[in-house]
């Protein structure tokens, strides 16, 4: 085989190559997880691949402008060069007007099917290993290209916005359902993730305990004629309630007040062992709750009105009932 036959050949790999690495890539940087890669590159001994990765991604119209060059580069330029270099080729040995045209379909097939459709579903599929692999030299090629990409980006400025992580309730939910359906996540992990999102919906009026149904004790009365009533009801707190409407005394903790009777202390009131009580009002939201539930060992709170009357009686097992799912809101 002559010299300029296998010069021939050698572009034509060149430019299929050139062609088919920047198509891989850049289906790998569109398809790769954002979320994964600021993930690899928060870690405190990130790989420098994921650090490089997850500033390319910021500045992804940069990133894509120098990739884009670099593709075209291969796949115009290289095209027009092998072209005008398979006519000398084949006018040399006087073939130019039947191999010229096959050389020229064949091209087009080689650069379609092995430089844009092989890669970019190559890269798609292993869109991270691609990436992180591809990182530095992408890195090296944009500094190499600053001068270029800067005069591109005065022409056409929206290639300078930064590319922002964000999401919201409903694609987290989709995203929760899809990991489910595929197997990557509990159906049950699933759900709770939806429910999660559904505290910030529901208030304490939704969730309490009304008064007429909340274990409530005359905080003036003899704990020895309460006997009944606590032996009867089995709530963890009761609330102390005063001679006045709507007034809390405290809250008195079922076990405290037994252990009173147990040891002779019957003419104790509730007044006497009650502890403080802890307001809320009746619109706070579910999960505003929740992490005031995380510092109080009580977990209990009295639910007040707009104009602080006692309306209601909420536990931080109410709360967790709508994580668990056992809640139902009435209609």
């Amino acid at each position: 085989m002559s010299t300029d036959i296998v010069v021939l050949i050698l572009l034509v790999v060149i430019v299929v190559t050139g062609s088919a690495l920047c198509s891989g890539v850049e289906a790998a940087l569109l398809t790769v997880n954002p979320l994964r890669v600021h993930e690899l590159s928060a870690r405190p001994r990130a790989l420098a691949g994921a650090t490089l990765l997850a500033k390319l991604r910021k500045r992804l119209g940069r990133t894509l402008s120098v990739l884009v060059i670099a593709n075209n580069g291969f796949n115009i330029f290289g095209s027009l060069m092998l072209g005008g270099y398979a006519a000398f080729v084949f006018e040399q040995r006087q073939i130019s007007s039947a191999a010229l045209p096959l050389f020229s379909i064949g091209l087009t097939i080689l650069v379609i099917l092995f430089g844009e459709i092989l890669p970019k579903s190559l890269g798609s599929r292993l869109a991270l290993q691609v990436s992180l692999a591809s990182a530095p030299i992408l890195h090296l090629l944009g500094v190499l290209m600053r001068p270029l990409v800067l005069l591109l980006e005065r022409l056409m400025p929206a290639i300078t916005a930064e590319n922002e992580i964000n999401t919201d309730e409903e694609e987290i939910r989709q995203l929760a359902r899809l990991g489910s359906q595929k197997g990557q996540i509990e159906p049950d992990e699933a759900a709770m993730i939806t429910k999660v999102f559904q505290l910030n919906d529901i208030t304490a009026r939704d969730l309490m305990t009304p008064r007429v149904a909340a274990p409530t004790l005359d905080g003036s009365t003899k704990l020895h004629s309460l006997r009944d009533t606590l032996l009867g009801n089995d709530a963890r707190w009761w609330v102390v309630l005063g001679e006045e409407v709507d007034k809390v005394l405290g809250m008195a903790n079922r076990e405290c007040l037994l252990k009173a009777l147990l040891e002779g202390s019957g003419d104790l009131t509730p007044a006497d062992l009650s502890q403080r009580v802890e307001y809320v009002p009746e619109m706070i939201r579910a999960d505003h709750l929740l992490d005031g539930f995380r510092t109080d060992k009580s977990g209990i709170r009295v639910v007040v009105d707009e104009f602080g009357g006692f309306v209601g009686l909420i536990s931080a097992d109410a709360v967790l009932a709508v994580l668990a799912g056992w809640w139902r809101k009435s209609s």
